[in-house]
Order: structure tokens, then sequence, then C-alpha cells
């Protein structure tokens, strides 16, 4: 496929292969573009952000509900996209397809109800005569700095809100998995997105990235990506307003009274759902000691359960990682894990880019299975005695994405949900699992800011504050 740059599909000198991660076969090309063309895109941006102001709320809200009928039309299209590029199976990028074409359309709703606010002025000393009211402008130019985990749901939650507020968007999509995004350019053109208004650019982020953030015109940039990327970005950036939707090592809590059978289940999706790939992803497992030889087993039948191999065919649960390099780290802490202590209770066997579901037990803080976020299929239990002592276990960690408990104790599941340090909290659920119209960010090193589209396009868009003086 070609990009989108400065209003047109063009193609560079040099191209990037898209690969299937299962077989390495070639799947497609892309152009291999870079500070250049971003410095190009954004002259053309500047003017399409210029016609995004100008039209209303309405025409916008218009252009988004049909992309996003267009979306749902070609839905097993972008799906068989999606699982070629990324190596999630087939079932789950045909669940992103449907909730990208959502995500399109709830933004395209919250585009109409985009309003400021009155302030009451007369309230304060010296506002007799005064009226106080916001509006809330585009910021102009937005960046979308996309991962390969989702590589079409997570630019629709970055491409629809900025188009909603108004804005020029400008994606840089992941290199892996850009393919989902360049149809939804696609779609988005189709819909009657001016050409001035959008830019896909290909290729390597550490290039594009800088001229990103070092570019004046660009007002917001929106991240989804490492802590250690996202570091680097906010740096660079200066005084651009960011959104960071960052890693996590998200913990999840068994109390003694939980309902295990459905604890068991939850996990057996939420720590292996793309192969791990997924920043909610539940890896640190706290369960409480009374229970744990019961757990550990079920959670074992059912893990062993989860057949791997070609993410393409109907049988397969987990497909492979996207990169061997990304297995292979996998395989690596979870080998140094056990020669710490850890024990292995099943899985921990690696073959290319695929490695088997695997249940680690008796691990500790200093491991990286617990300390770094691992981004695969694998999951690490511990144990404690306590409801004070799992919140501490929770709280041990640089992270504050998402976090469950499982517990049948009211006094139990507010107390986890006012004290544990995350973003997201689940009770009687796993870390994993969001809604695309809810909040959703992290605390500490696992972000700033939130996404879903009403928030997002708040995030997204700049508050000016009107005073009218009236005379008597």
């Amino acid at each position: 496929m070609k990009m989108f740059c400065a209003g047109q599909w063009q193609d560079t000198n040099q191209t990037i292969n898209v690969t299937n991660p299962f077989d390495q076969s070639v799947i497609d090309t892309v152009p291999k573009g870079g500070g250049e063309e971003i410095t190009e895109a954004v002259t053309v941006l500047e003017q399409g952000a210029r016609i995004m102001k100008a039209m209303t709320p309405y025409d916008r809200s218009l252009i988004l509900q049909k992309a996003s009928e267009l979306l749902l039309a070609r839905k097993d299209e972008f799906a068989r996209t999606i699982s070629l590029e990324v190596g999630k199976v087939l079932a789950e990028s045909q669940v992103e397809a449907v909730r990208s074409a959502e995500v399109i359309r709830l933004s395209g709703e919250e585009a109409r109800r985009l309003t400021g606010e009155m302030i009451p002025l007369e309230g304060n000393a010296g506002g007799k005569n005064k009226l106080g009211f916001t509006l809330r402008v585009p910021c102009g130019i937005v960046a979308a700095i996309t991962p390969f985990n989702f590589p079409l749901n997570l630019v629709c939650h970055k491409v629809g809100p900025a188009i909603a507020a108004g804005n020029a968007i400008l994606i840089k999509p992941a290199s892996d998995t850009p393919l989902s995004a360049l149809k939804l350019t696609e779609i988005l053109l189709e819909a009657g997105l001016p050409a001035e208004a959008i830019a896909c650019i290909t290729g390597p982020g550490g290039e594009i990235g800088r001229a990103i953030c070092t570019d004046s015109r660009i007002r917001k940039i929106s991240f989804t990506g490492s802590y250690e990327v996202g570091t680097q970005i906010c740096e660079m950036a200066g005084l651009k307003k960011v959104t960071m939707e960052l890693g996590s090592n998200s913990p999840v809590i068994i109390m003694d009274d939980a309902d295990l059978e459905k604890a068991a289940t939850a996990i057996s999706m939420a720590g292996y759902a793309n192969a791990g790939q997924v920043c909610i992803s539940a890896q640190r497992i706290l369960t409480s000691s009374a229970i744990k030889s019961d757990f550990v087993e079920l959670l074992k039948s059912k893990v062993d359960l989860l057949h791997t191999g070609n993410q393409m065919e109907e049988s397969t649960k987990i497909g492979p990682m996207v990169r061997e390099s990304d297995a292979s780290r996998v395989e690596q802490w979870v080998n140094e894990a056990i020669s710490q202590g850890a024990r292995l209770v099943t899985g921990g066997q690696r073959q290319g880019a695929i490695y088997a579901p695997t249940i680690l037990e008796n691990t500790s803080p200093e491991m990286q299975v617990e300390k770094e976020e691992i981004f695969g299929p694998a999951v690490a239990l511990s144990y404690f005695d306590d409801i004070d002592d799992a919140i501490r276990m929770a709280n041990n960690t640089t992270y504050g994405l998402a976090a469950g408990i499982f517990t049948q104790d009211i006094d139990r599941a507010m107390k986890f949900a006012r004290e544990v340090e995350s973003g997201n909290l689940h009770i009687n659920w796993s870390s994993q699992w969001r809604a695309d119209a809810m909040p959703y960010g992290g605390l500490k090193h696992s972000g700033t800011g939130k996404e879903g589209p009403k928030y997002a396009i708040h995030e997204m868009s700049e508050e000016k504050m009107v005073v009218m003086h009236l005379t008597d």
C-alpha cells in the first residue's frame, strides 16, 4: 500500500515489508517515510486544520457516521488484515473491527455535544454585569502515534475524537502493523473527510517521532506505547499537549471468598488474549494462600486448553507474538524467574514467534515477570494472607493502568477501589475489560490523560474564556 501524505497517496524510494508473524511471509509493502514526509504532510495539514475548524460539528459527525458504516461493511476484510499483520486470532480481530466502527460512531455523536459552560461571574466580588462562558475550539493538528497490538481500534480512538473536535490528523502507525491504519484512511476519505485534513505516514518510529515532536505546527500528540518511548516523546514535545497511554503489569486479586470458576475463566482469557500483548493483560495474579492449590489447578486446567498455532485457523486460540524477538524475550524472563525460585506450572516452551501459554507461581517482586510489563502469554502467581497484604502487593509497582479483584465482600471490594493505585478498577472481573465509551487512562508510569471519545475530544480541544462586560 502507499501512504497518504500531503493530500495524496505516495510512494518513496525505500519500502518496508509487512510480514505475517506466523510464517514470516510478506503480506504487503509500505513506503519508508521520514522527517521530510512529516514536514510535507504538516504543511498541507495546516490548510486542513482551517477547513476542519470552519466545518460545523454536525457536518463532522456526518463524516464519522458514514465512516462507521463503511467500516462495518468491510469488517471481515479489516479483521483478516488485523490478524495477518498482528498475529491475533480471527475471532479477536473480528471483535476489534466491530469495536472500531463503534468508536468512530461514538466520536460522531460526541461531535454534536461539544460545548462550553456558563461561568457564574456575578457570584464573584466585582462580577456585577459580567456574563461569562467558555468555548471549546480545535487544537489544530493532532498527531496520533499508535501501537501494533490493536492496529485499528487504538487508531480509531485517536482519529475519531480528533476529527470530531475539528482538527486535522496525522497518523503514525506502528511499522509492524501499518495496513489497518492505511485502510482506515481510505474509508475516511471515502466518507467525505477533506484530503487536506488527514495524513498517514509509514516509516521508522525514531525519525518520524522526532519530526512530529519538534514541529511547532503540531499542537497535540496522542501516544500509546511503552513508558520509555512515552518519556522520550514528552521530553522532546515541550509545550505541546500530550496524552500518554503507556504500559502496565496489571494485578488481579483472588480473595479467599472468590468465585474461583469465574476468576479462573477470566484470567484464562485476560492473561492470554492477543498472545498477552494487551496493555491491560492480567499479569500479576495475587492469590489468597487459603485457596491457592484449588485455584492453581483450576487455572491450569483452563490454560492447557488454549491451543496455539496459525492465527487464521478457527481452532487456534493463541497465535504468534508480533515478532520472534518478543517471544524470545518472554522465554528469557520466564527462564530467569525459574532460576530465581519460581515454579513453572504449565507452558514455558517457544517455537519461533509462538510462546506457549504459561503459568508461573511463587514469583517475587524483583523478578522481571512481576516488575516489568511482560506483554506476552504468561501470568505470575504470588500469594498473600489478607486484603491489606494484597493491596500492598498490588501497589508495589511503578505502573497503574488496570487492576481487578474477585471477592463477595463489599467492604473488601470498596477498600480495593479506594486504595489500589490504578486508573481502571474492576470488581469481580480481571484487569482486561474496556468499554470504548468509558474514560480510560492510567496513573503513575502508566500515563497521563484519558481516552474514550467524550474524554479524548476534551483533550484534543482548547478552552477559551469569554467575558461580556454589560452596561447597567
